[in-house]
């Protein structure tokens, strides 16, 4: 399956294997640096894990992380999978790249979405060696 969304001119973003257009628009937003319309994707409690991190959690929170955080960074999913369904959310699993001036990793994203389409968590997880993670804290 190959997707193309197009959330806003600037922003464009395709997963192979993905459908749910919550999941385009978290992409779309971040990479267009709009971190208060990311956050209200998420549900009120919704909460984000990023790598090395304590988890966010709370709209207002998760905006004000985003906008210290991830400024300048371009977020790359490149294919996923729902891997689970359940009548009160589903479970997606998202692989791709994080690209920084100063490096690119890949990345894996489990998204969780409410019954109404709503992020309940997003958990970010790095999948480099260690010999990479190393040349990082350079």
């Amino acid at each position: 399956m190959n997707n193309m969304i197009s959330i806003n001119i600037d922003a464009f973003v395709n997963i192979d294997g993905i459908d749910e257009l919550t999941i385009y628009e978290y992409f779309a937003r971040l990479n267009n640096n709009e971190f208060i319309a990311t956050s209200e994707l998420f549900a009120e409690q919704g909460c984000l894990n990023p790598p090395f991190e304590q988890t966010v959690c709370g709209r207002d929170a998760i905006a004000q992380y985003l906008e210290k955080e991830a400024k300048g960074i371009e977020f790359c999913p490149a294919y996923g999978e729902m891997i689970m369904s359940e009548s009160t959310f589903t479970q997606y699993q998202i692989q791709g790249k994080v690209k920084t001036n100063q490096f690119t990793v890949n990345v894996n994203w489990l998204i969780q979405l409410n019954s109404t389409k709503e992020i309940i968590l997003v958990e970010v997880k790095l999948v480099a060696s260690l010999i990479e993670l190393l040349k990082f804290s350079k």
